[in-house]
């Protein structure tokens, strides 16, 4: 399927005459190559879908009297709904267990374990809460499940994932992945008003996923949560990524309804892209970007040079080619870093508004390092000693420093973690394939491309630097 860039499909809405079967999610994903059955599911489908809903909302539009509306954090131009304003108002009860919770006091190493106590009132209160915030007649839909289950119960899952695992004391883009999912549920049971088409979708975008971040980013400063499952160094970001989709969506180029979604070129009043790597562009651009507001962030918690504590960014700052092709690079990269590795995908549950059924329309993707990084089944065999060894690879696999296996005198070859996944060709010295666009579809799946891509390269480390904290694909 090739619609050359134009991503005007929604997700659809159940029918409210029709009852439903409501499903108590479940975990499906157990070991790697579960992550291959995801990529072609219903639920795959609809995440992604009701994704790129909310980017191209997000693009700058050209007005019928030649015009630019833009779409900053705290805009006057969008109006909030009803139900976006019920789910501002649950936010704030999320963040009054603050209260609830106070800090241990005591020796620790790693997260705050008060955390554990604010997560166990939050499951205590979720129904509660719901309640509280979301209209009784869209959690009691009809069901036709004889267990007399309703949609709360799916809701409830996927809220209650979206704030970090209190028995790890961490947080990342797998939860980020939850609270999307609670968002695109609450769409498909037509928990939002029916308007032109992005209207909404920014609303939900401004008036609830903005401050939704802001509250993650207050309880990973105020508990010291870890990265969950992170890649360190070598990730784009600890935490999130949406927020480097969306950003970068309100830095493009404007367009209209029909238009196609740009992939090149900015804004014309946008920042430069190497702006990030200036504390006070930083600093004067996140009250009004996503992108830069997830980078002001990372400058609140980590110190020394931007291009050593976050080379992916450091190296996606060089484009110049605008921010709709960073964008397009950063779809591609969501699909293949959150949506295609086990480590984040694993806990994701599976009801029926997310459902675990293959879709018909689906393309089976390639098999791809981040499909079967995770646990493998042991085949049925009689075990024969090194032979078997090699039939199981390493839990860890994928997410090493390309140094960390290699032997005296290796070339370190640039691995599928560690680069930007959106060059359209490959070039190793062995081969270049061409990879075809994918940037811009509907699911699915959209196959991971992995390539350097460098368009800029880290300073040179001192002179007494053994170079071992070089980014992968500096030239």
């Amino acid at each position: 399927m090739n619609i050359e860039g134009r991503s005007n499909r929604v997700l659809l809405k159940l029918d409210p005459s029709v009852s439903h079967k409501f499903i108590a999610p479940r975990k499906n994903i157990y070991e790697g190559k579960d992550v291959a059955t995801f990529l072609v599911s219903k639920a795959y489908t609809d995440i992604m879908t009701f994704l790129l809903q909310l980017n191209r909302s997000m693009f700058p539009e050209r007005l019928p009297n030649g015009s630019v509306q833009t779409w900053p954090i705290h805009t006057d131009a969008v109006q909030f709904s009803a139900p976006v304003r019920q789910l501002q108002r649950l936010l704030l009860r999320v963040e009054d267990i603050i209260q609830d919770a106070p800090l241990d006091t005591g020796p620790r190493r790693f997260g705050n374990i008060s955390f554990r106590k604010w997560h166990e009132v939050l499951e205590n209160r979720a129904s509660d809460l719901l309640k509280e915030c979301l209209p009784q007649e869209l959690l009691e839909m009809p069901s036709s499940n004889p267990d007399g289950l309703t949609a709360e119960s799916e809701l409830k899952a996927y809220f209650i994932g979206s704030w970090g695992s209190g028995q790890r004391l961490d947080y990342g883009t797998g939860h980020e992945l939850s609270f999307l999912a609670f968002l695109a549920a609450i769409w498909k049971l037509n928990g939002f008003p029916m308007s032109e088409p992005g209207v909404e979708e920014r609303a939900i975008v401004l008036g609830v996923l903005e401050p939704y971040l802001e509250l993650v980013r207050l309880l990973i400063k105020t508990y010291t949560l870890e990265p969950a499952g992170s890649h360190g160094v070598w990730g784009l970001d600890d935490h999130s990524f949406i927020p480097y989709i969306l950003g970068s969506a309100q830095l493009s180029p404007a367009i209209t309804e029909s238009d196609l979604t740009p992939e090149e070129g900015s804004f014309a009043e946008a920042p430069d892209p190497a702006g990030v790597t200036k504390a006070n562009i930083v600093e004067r651009e996140r009250k009004s970007n996503l992108y830069f507001s997830a980078v002001g962030f990372i400058y609140d918690v980590k110190r020394g040079p931007f291009w050593e504590h976050s080379p992916m960014l450091y190296d996606i700052s060089g484009i110049s080619a605008g921010w709709a092709k960073i964008n397009k690079g950063m779809v591609k990269m969501y699909n293949a870093e959150v949506l295609s590795k086990f480590p984040v995908v694993q806990h994701f549950p599976f009801g029926s508004l997310f459902s675990w059924e293959r879709d018909p329309n689906a393309i089976v993707p390639p098999t791809t390092v981040h499909a079967t990084s995770g646990p493998q089944a042991r085949p049925l065999v009689p075990d024969t000693g090194a032979s078997s060894a090699t039939t199981r690879p390493s839990m860890d696999a994928g997410t090493k420093a390309p140094w960390a296996t290699a032997g005296p005198g290796a070339r370190i070859l640039p691995i599928g973690s560690t680069t930007a996944p959106w060059a359209a060709t490959r070039s190793n010295g062995l081969s270049n394939t061409t990879l075809p666009d994918t940037s811009r579809l509907p699911p699915g799946p959209m196959a991971p491309t992995r390539a350097p891509w460098g368009a800029r390269t880290a300073p040179p480390p001192p002179s007494d630097d053994l170079g071992s904290t070089k980014a992968p694909w500096a030239k």
